[in-house]
């Protein structure tokens, strides 16, 4: 009888082991799928960006290459355009950027903007199909949708993690410590190396550029921030074509210290220092500073308002001249002696300020 019971035990071990294993790659939620989905179709246009300066030895007469750091980019265009952040590229001698099959290529610097975090690098790779990020519309996200990071933190390539919108409309410092406006928080982890990467929706487009964490440590607490593809959007083409962000000039100069002197005077707006000669505002009478004959400083106008925009400081001011262009004609509106003028002035190339 034992026997009987060892010889059934054996054939029926022998049958489980013969038994086809389920095939549980079948097995996949419509989340998962979608998240496979999204990273084979973008991670070949993600880049690693290592970045190095040439520092001379006090022993030696050659300067040696010591790497800086390294961070995230994403094709722009087909033709080699690469779009990372500022703070990846800063003060570099040399950047290279590495494709995800490995090919090398040395990058140069095509335009920076330190006040949004954004540099364009330019790759020759003319004998590769380089394969471009799809920008979508970061004015269509809400909190709660989900989103995808692909970068290479701490030197990890093309890794992906996933989250959803935090919170918009937020506000972090650039590298120049000028306010970045509307930025996209998210819980997606963004570590060190991430910086530069894209932020993704479920359809695979570029909704934001991963630039920042909150982390007493230093790691992903799960308070990432990205720039607004729509502000991307604005900015690159200008730095391909120009080398810099082409903000249009209202005609005056600006008060240096100014929010020093806006906390001693209990003032908000931007302070006139002067106006320029042959500039509407200028032609239009608007007042810079002056001192009166015992000395002392008066202020003339103070703008408050464009086109029906507040302007309370400095940042807001550039935001606002930021998203028009030379030629244009706007509504300032100032106080100067308890009252409000009105101005229509047309905006001047950038270089007239």
């Amino acid at each position: 009888m034992k026997y009987f019971y060892s010889l059934l035990i054996g054939v029926l071990l022998t049958a489980t082991a013969n038994a086809q294993a389920p095939d549980y790659s079948q097995f996949k939620t419509n989340d998962e799928e979608n998240n496979i989905e999204v990273f084979k179709q973008v991670s070949p246009s993600v880049v690693n960006i290592t970045n190095s300066r040439l520092v001379r030895s006090f022993y030696a007469f050659n300067p040696q290459e010591v790497p800086q750091g390294s961070g995230t980019g994403f094709i722009w265009s087909e033709d080699g355009y690469v779009v990372t952040n500022f703070h990846v590229v800063q003060q570099a001698d040399r950047v290279t950027v590495t494709l995800q099959d490995g090919t090398t290529f040395a990058a140069s610097a095509v335009g920076v903007d330190p006040d949004k975090d954004l540099a364009v690098l330019k790759i020759a790779a003319p004998d590769i199909d380089l394969v471009p990020v799809m920008p979508g519309d970061s004015s269509l996200l809400e909190v709660g949708r989900k989103v995808i990071a692909i970068g290479n933190p701490f030197g990890l390539d093309t890794t992906m993690t996933v989250g959803v919108v935090s919170a918009l409309g937020r506000e972090i410092d650039s590298v120049s410590r000028r306010k970045i406006r509307d930025v996209i928080q998210t819980d997606a982890a963004i570590n060190p190396g991430n910086s530069g990467g894209p932020l993704l929706n479920s359809l695979g487009q570029l909704v934001g550029v991963n630039t920042a964490i909150y982390s007493p440590s230093g790691a992903s607490s799960g308070i990432g921030f990205a720039i607004p593809v729509n502000t991307v959007k604005r900015i690159v083409p200008e730095l391909i074509a120009y080398g810099r962000v082409q903000t249009p000039a209202l005609g005056i100069s600006q008060i240096p210290q100014a929010d020093y002197y806006r906390r001693q005077w209990g003032i908000d707006g931007v302070i006139v220092l002067d106006v320029f000669p042959g500039s509407d505002p200028q032609r239009l009478g608007m007042r810079g500073l002056t001192r009166s004959q015992r000395g002392r400083i008066q202020l003339g106008d103070v703008i408050v308002e464009i086109n029906g925009q507040p302007v309370r400081n400095e940042d807001d001011y550039a935001d606002i001249l930021e998203q028009h262009k030379a030629g244009d004609t706007v509504k300032v509106k100032t106080a100067r002696d308890n009252q409000i003028l009105e101005y229509d002035i047309r905006l001047l190339a950038p270089g007239n300020r």
